[in-house]
Protein backbone atom coordinates (compact mmCIF):
# COMPACT_ATOMS: atom_id res chain seq x y z
CA UNK A 1 0.00 0.00 0.00
CA UNK A 2 1.21 3.27 -0.98
CA UNK A 3 0.57 5.16 2.26
CA UNK A 4 3.64 8.06 1.90
CA UNK A 5 2.33 9.10 -1.53
CA UNK A 6 -0.85 9.31 0.00
CA UNK A 7 0.12 11.52 3.05
CA UNK A 8 2.12 14.01 0.63
CA UNK A 9 -0.69 14.66 -1.70
CA UNK A 10 -3.03 15.11 1.10
CA UNK A 11 -0.44 17.63 2.39
CA UNK A 12 -0.31 19.09 -0.82
CA UNK A 13 -3.79 19.14 -1.51
CA UNK A 14 -4.50 21.39 1.69
CA UNK A 15 -2.16 24.02 1.59
CA UNK A 16 -3.31 26.42 -0.77
CA UNK A 17 -7.00 26.71 1.16
CA UNK A 18 -5.04 26.28 4.57
CA UNK A 19 -2.58 29.59 3.82
CA UNK A 20 -5.93 31.86 2.88
CA UNK A 21 -7.27 30.67 6.27
CA UNK A 22 -4.51 31.40 8.13
CA UNK A 23 -3.96 35.26 6.62
CA UNK A 24 -7.68 35.63 6.94
CA UNK A 25 -7.79 34.28 10.85
CA UNK A 26 -4.11 36.32 11.37
CA UNK A 27 -5.91 39.47 10.07
CA UNK A 28 -9.19 39.25 11.79
CA UNK A 29 -7.34 38.29 15.33
CA UNK A 30 -4.82 41.19 15.22
CA UNK A 31 -6.93 43.88 14.09
CA UNK A 32 -9.66 42.56 16.88
CA UNK A 33 -6.69 42.07 19.41
CA UNK A 34 -5.39 46.00 19.00
CA UNK A 35 -9.18 47.35 19.10
CA UNK A 36 -9.43 45.71 22.75
CA UNK A 37 -5.90 46.91 23.67
CA UNK A 38 -6.91 50.45 23.16
CA UNK A 39 -10.35 49.60 24.76
CA UNK A 40 -8.25 48.71 27.69
CA UNK A 41 -5.96 50.87 27.74
CA UNK A 42 -8.10 54.03 27.57
CA UNK A 43 -10.01 52.72 29.97
CA UNK A 44 -13.39 52.64 27.83
CA UNK A 45 -14.89 49.19 29.24
CA UNK A 46 -14.91 50.07 32.81
CA UNK A 47 -16.56 53.17 31.70
CA UNK A 48 -19.45 50.84 29.46
CA UNK A 49 -19.47 48.18 32.16
CA UNK A 50 -20.71 51.23 34.71
CA UNK A 51 -24.18 51.30 32.48
CA UNK A 52 -24.91 47.77 33.22
CA UNK A 53 -23.54 46.67 36.24
CA UNK A 54 -27.55 46.81 38.15
CA UNK A 55 -28.62 44.47 35.69
CA UNK A 56 -25.75 41.97 37.22
CA UNK A 57 -27.64 41.64 40.82
CA UNK A 58 -30.22 39.55 38.51
CA UNK A 59 -27.64 37.25 38.20
CA UNK A 60 -26.46 36.76 42.21
CA UNK A 61 -23.46 38.61 40.84
CA UNK A 62 -21.61 42.05 42.11
CA UNK A 63 -21.73 44.95 39.82
CA UNK A 64 -17.97 44.76 39.38
CA UNK A 65 -18.54 41.38 37.73
CA UNK A 66 -20.29 43.24 34.90
CA UNK A 67 -16.44 44.86 33.78
CA UNK A 68 -15.11 40.82 33.89
CA UNK A 69 -17.99 40.17 31.16
CA UNK A 70 -17.17 42.77 28.97
CA UNK A 71 -13.85 41.87 28.92
CA UNK A 72 -14.52 38.26 27.88
CA UNK A 73 -16.97 39.62 26.00
CA UNK A 74 -15.08 41.65 23.81
CA UNK A 75 -11.60 40.33 24.21
CA UNK A 76 -11.15 36.33 25.38
CA UNK A 77 -11.75 34.31 28.42
CA UNK A 78 -8.28 35.05 29.68
CA UNK A 79 -9.08 39.02 29.74
CA UNK A 80 -12.24 37.96 31.80
CA UNK A 81 -9.93 35.40 34.07
CA UNK A 82 -7.76 38.58 34.73
CA UNK A 83 -10.61 40.56 36.06
CA UNK A 84 -12.75 38.34 38.20
CA UNK A 85 -9.81 36.45 39.73
CA UNK A 86 -9.11 39.52 41.54
CA UNK A 87 -12.55 39.96 42.72
CA UNK A 88 -13.87 38.23 45.98
CA UNK A 89 -16.06 35.59 44.73
CA UNK A 90 -17.40 32.64 45.73
CA UNK A 91 -18.01 29.09 44.03
CA UNK A 92 -21.26 30.09 43.30
CA UNK A 93 -20.55 33.12 41.60
CA UNK A 94 -17.61 31.80 39.76
CA UNK A 95 -19.78 29.31 38.20
CA UNK A 96 -21.79 31.47 37.35
CA UNK A 97 -20.05 34.11 35.39
CA UNK A 98 -17.76 32.08 34.14
CA UNK A 99 -20.37 30.03 32.52
CA UNK A 100 -21.87 33.33 31.13
CA UNK A 101 -18.33 33.82 29.66
CA UNK A 102 -17.38 30.50 28.23
CA UNK A 103 -20.92 31.14 26.33
CA UNK A 104 -20.42 34.47 24.94
CA UNK A 105 -16.49 35.18 24.79
CA UNK A 106 -14.74 36.68 21.96
CA UNK A 107 -17.82 37.78 20.45
CA UNK A 108 -15.98 39.58 17.36
CA UNK A 109 -13.33 37.61 16.83
CA UNK A 110 -15.65 34.24 17.00
CA UNK A 111 -18.63 35.89 14.67
CA UNK A 112 -16.22 36.86 12.17
CA UNK A 113 -15.00 33.49 12.17
CA UNK A 114 -18.85 32.03 12.70
CA UNK A 115 -19.83 33.89 9.69
CA UNK A 116 -16.99 32.94 7.09
CA UNK A 117 -18.28 29.39 7.46
CA UNK A 118 -22.12 30.67 6.76
CA UNK A 119 -23.84 31.19 9.64
CA UNK A 120 -25.73 34.53 9.97
CA UNK A 121 -23.59 37.19 12.19
CA UNK A 122 -26.41 38.93 13.91
CA UNK A 123 -28.35 35.06 14.64
CA UNK A 124 -25.19 34.15 16.67
CA UNK A 125 -24.39 37.29 18.15
CA UNK A 126 -27.80 37.03 19.60
CA UNK A 127 -27.93 33.06 20.35
CA UNK A 128 -25.12 33.33 22.57
CA UNK A 129 -25.60 36.58 23.92
CA UNK A 130 -29.19 35.67 25.02
CA UNK A 131 -28.10 32.18 26.17
CA UNK A 132 -25.43 33.50 28.33
CA UNK A 133 -27.75 35.60 30.68
CA UNK A 134 -30.58 33.01 30.08
CA UNK A 135 -28.21 30.73 32.33
CA UNK A 136 -26.67 32.90 34.05
CA UNK A 137 -30.39 33.94 35.24
CA UNK A 138 -31.42 30.13 35.57
CA UNK A 139 -28.02 29.48 37.62
CA UNK A 140 -28.95 32.55 40.16
CA UNK A 141 -32.26 30.47 40.71
CA UNK A 142 -31.22 27.08 41.08
CA UNK A 143 -28.11 27.28 42.65
CA UNK A 144 -28.19 26.87 46.49
CA UNK A 145 -26.96 30.37 47.98
CA UNK A 146 -23.47 29.50 50.02
CA UNK A 147 -23.91 32.73 52.19
CA UNK A 148 -21.07 34.77 51.45
CA UNK A 149 -21.28 38.33 50.89
CA UNK A 150 -19.83 39.62 47.49
CA UNK A 151 -18.07 42.94 47.30
CA UNK A 152 -17.84 45.19 44.20
CA UNK A 153 -14.06 45.86 43.70
CA UNK A 154 -13.00 49.45 42.27
CA UNK A 155 -11.95 48.52 38.26
CA UNK A 156 -8.04 49.74 38.38
CA UNK A 157 -6.76 52.64 35.71
CA UNK A 158 -3.85 50.71 33.14
CA UNK A 159 -0.54 52.12 34.35
CA UNK A 160 1.61 50.55 32.24
CA UNK A 161 3.13 53.29 29.55
CA UNK A 162 1.99 53.23 25.73
CA UNK A 163 5.24 52.68 24.80
CA UNK A 164 5.37 49.07 27.16
CA UNK A 165 1.79 47.96 26.42
CA UNK A 166 2.50 48.15 23.01
CA UNK A 167 5.52 46.28 22.73
CA UNK A 168 4.05 42.96 25.49
CA UNK A 169 0.56 43.16 22.87
CA UNK A 170 2.94 42.74 19.78
CA UNK A 171 5.02 40.17 21.62
CA UNK A 172 2.24 38.35 22.67
CA UNK A 173 0.89 38.89 19.41
CA UNK A 174 3.34 37.26 17.45
CA UNK A 175 3.53 33.67 19.60
CA UNK A 176 -0.30 33.76 19.37
CA UNK A 177 0.18 34.09 15.50
CA UNK A 178 2.27 31.18 15.44
CA UNK A 179 0.43 29.09 17.80
CA UNK A 180 -2.51 29.75 15.63
CA UNK A 181 -0.90 28.72 12.34
CA UNK A 182 0.64 25.60 13.93
CA UNK A 183 -2.50 24.40 15.09
CA UNK A 184 -4.45 25.42 11.87
CA UNK A 185 -2.10 23.22 9.54
CA UNK A 186 -1.50 19.98 12.00
CA UNK A 187 -5.43 20.36 12.02
CA UNK A 188 -6.35 20.43 8.14
CA UNK A 189 -3.66 18.19 7.42
CA UNK A 190 -4.86 15.66 9.79
CA UNK A 191 -8.21 16.00 8.91
CA UNK A 192 -7.49 15.78 5.14
CA UNK A 193 -4.98 12.54 6.11
CA UNK A 194 -7.82 10.80 7.93
CA UNK A 195 -10.68 11.51 5.16
CA UNK A 196 -7.63 9.93 2.80
CA UNK A 197 -7.66 6.62 4.35
CA UNK A 198 -11.16 6.51 5.33
CA UNK A 199 -10.82 6.98 9.07
CA UNK A 200 -13.39 9.88 9.01
CA UNK A 201 -15.90 8.02 7.94
CA UNK A 202 -15.55 5.43 10.89
CA UNK A 203 -15.37 8.44 13.52
CA UNK A 204 -18.86 9.81 12.36
CA UNK A 205 -19.99 6.13 12.56
CA UNK A 206 -18.26 5.21 16.20
CA UNK A 207 -19.67 8.65 16.93
CA UNK A 208 -23.61 8.64 15.01
CA UNK A 209 -25.34 7.58 18.49
CA UNK A 210 -23.77 11.05 20.03
CA UNK A 211 -24.73 13.33 16.97
CA UNK A 212 -28.21 12.35 17.18
CA UNK A 213 -28.96 12.97 20.27
CA UNK A 214 -27.13 16.09 20.26
CA UNK A 215 -29.37 17.10 16.96
CA UNK A 216 -26.24 16.93 14.69
CA UNK A 217 -25.12 15.46 11.69
CA UNK A 218 -23.00 12.27 11.86
CA UNK A 219 -20.47 13.85 8.97
CA UNK A 220 -19.77 16.90 11.65
CA UNK A 221 -18.32 14.42 14.33
CA UNK A 222 -14.87 15.21 13.81
CA UNK A 223 -15.68 18.62 13.43
CA UNK A 224 -17.66 18.95 16.60
CA UNK A 225 -14.29 16.98 18.24
CA UNK A 226 -12.77 19.78 17.13
CA UNK A 227 -13.99 22.47 18.79
CA UNK A 228 -14.69 20.78 21.80
CA UNK A 229 -10.90 20.36 22.05
CA UNK A 230 -9.60 23.61 20.93
CA UNK A 231 -11.76 26.05 20.82
CA UNK A 232 -14.30 27.30 17.61
CA UNK A 233 -11.51 29.51 15.84
CA UNK A 234 -9.34 26.13 14.66
CA UNK A 235 -12.67 24.50 14.37
CA UNK A 236 -13.82 26.79 12.07
CA UNK A 237 -10.66 26.62 10.24
CA UNK A 238 -11.15 22.66 9.82
CA UNK A 239 -14.38 23.24 8.45
CA UNK A 240 -13.87 26.16 6.23
CA UNK A 241 -11.68 23.06 4.18
CA UNK A 242 -14.56 20.74 4.67
CA UNK A 243 -17.03 23.33 2.99
CA UNK A 244 -14.30 23.94 0.59
CA UNK A 245 -15.06 20.42 -0.63
CA UNK A 246 -18.29 19.79 -0.27
CA UNK A 247 -18.72 17.68 2.08
CA UNK A 248 -21.43 19.07 4.50
CA UNK A 249 -24.20 20.81 3.26
CA UNK A 250 -25.43 24.43 4.25
CA UNK A 251 -27.82 23.04 6.90
CA UNK A 252 -25.26 20.70 8.37
CA UNK A 253 -23.09 23.83 8.81
CA UNK A 254 -25.93 26.04 10.29
CA UNK A 255 -26.83 23.45 13.10
CA UNK A 256 -22.86 22.81 13.78
CA UNK A 257 -22.22 26.40 13.89
CA UNK A 258 -25.76 27.12 16.55
CA UNK A 259 -23.77 24.51 18.57
CA UNK A 260 -20.42 25.11 18.94
CA UNK A 261 -21.03 28.91 19.30
CA UNK A 262 -22.12 27.85 23.00
CA UNK A 263 -20.36 25.27 23.71
CA UNK A 264 -16.86 25.06 22.27
CA UNK A 265 -13.21 24.74 24.35
CA UNK A 266 -14.12 22.56 27.11
CA UNK A 267 -11.00 21.45 27.72
CA UNK A 268 -8.65 24.64 28.38
CA UNK A 269 -10.60 27.55 29.57
CA UNK A 270 -13.10 25.11 31.31
CA UNK A 271 -9.97 23.76 32.78
CA UNK A 272 -9.15 27.37 33.59
CA UNK A 273 -12.63 28.49 35.10
CA UNK A 274 -12.33 25.19 37.10
CA UNK A 275 -9.04 26.59 38.45
CA UNK A 276 -10.70 29.58 39.61
CA UNK A 277 -13.31 28.21 41.71
CA UNK A 278 -15.93 27.57 39.27
CA UNK A 279 -18.03 24.05 39.25
CA UNK A 280 -16.19 22.23 36.40
CA UNK A 281 -19.29 20.43 35.39
CA UNK A 282 -22.30 22.85 35.95
CA UNK A 283 -20.21 25.00 33.32
CA UNK A 284 -20.12 21.73 31.20
CA UNK A 285 -23.69 20.62 31.23
CA UNK A 286 -25.79 23.75 31.23
CA UNK A 287 -23.74 24.55 28.14
CA UNK A 288 -24.22 21.22 26.36
CA UNK A 289 -27.90 21.36 27.49
CA UNK A 290 -28.59 24.70 26.13
CA UNK A 291 -26.39 23.57 22.83
CA UNK A 292 -28.83 20.82 22.37
CA UNK A 293 -32.03 22.97 22.69
CA UNK A 294 -30.51 25.69 20.30
CA UNK A 295 -30.11 22.63 17.89
CA UNK A 296 -33.33 21.34 18.09
CA UNK A 297 -34.72 24.65 17.51
CA UNK A 298 -32.87 25.07 14.65
CA UNK A 299 -34.16 21.49 13.29
CA UNK A 300 -37.65 22.60 14.07
CA UNK A 301 -36.91 25.70 12.03
CA UNK A 302 -36.03 23.46 9.24
CA UNK A 303 -39.07 21.43 9.31
CA UNK A 304 -41.68 24.29 9.80
CA UNK A 305 -39.72 25.97 6.20
CA UNK A 306 -39.58 22.55 4.19
CA UNK A 307 -43.46 21.85 5.13
CA UNK A 308 -45.05 25.24 4.76
CA UNK A 309 -42.69 27.73 3.18
CA UNK A 310 -41.00 25.36 -0.03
Amino acid sequence: MNIWPRIVKSVKDVLPGTIRTCIWMIKITVGVSFAMLLLKYFNILPWISDFISPVFKHFGLPGSAALAYLSGYFVNVYSAVAVFSSLDLDWRATTIIATMVLCSHSMVLETAVLKKTGASAVRMVTVRTLTALALGFILNLVLPCSGAQLSDAAAQKWTTPLGQTLLDWSLSTLKLVAIMTTVIFALNILQRVLSEFGIMDVIARLFKPLMSVLGLPANTAFLWLVANIVGLGYGAAVMLDEIGRGTLSERDVKLLDTHISVNHSNVEDLTVMAALGGSWWIMLTVRLLAAIVLVWEMRLEFLIKDRFFS
